[in-house]
């Protein structure tokens, strides 16, 4: 029972750390995200801030990049 409870446990505290990632709608079903979408949910993100966040130089920030970012503190919801 024990083994049980501590397991719900750390698997509540993952699903909380997933929550805490801001949800960016990727309007148009590209898979990565534009400085046009990000800007919705972070509205104070610049051009020279999203190419920080933009790490591979691809004009597009992709899922592992914007976690990245909100990890780093380079990105906070506004």
């Amino acid at each position: 029972m024990k083994r049980i409870i501590a397991l719900a446990a750390i698997l509540g505290l993952g699903a909380g750390a997933a929550l805490a990632q801001t949800m960016v709608e990727d309007t148009d079903g590209n898979g990565v995200y534009s400085i046009e979408e990000l800007q919705v949910a972070f509205p104070e993100l610049t051009e020279e801030v999203f190419t920080t966040v933009d790490s591979n130089a691809d004009g597009s920030v992709d899922a592992e990049e914007l976690a990245a970012a909100e990890e780093a503190g380079v990105l906070v919801a506004g």
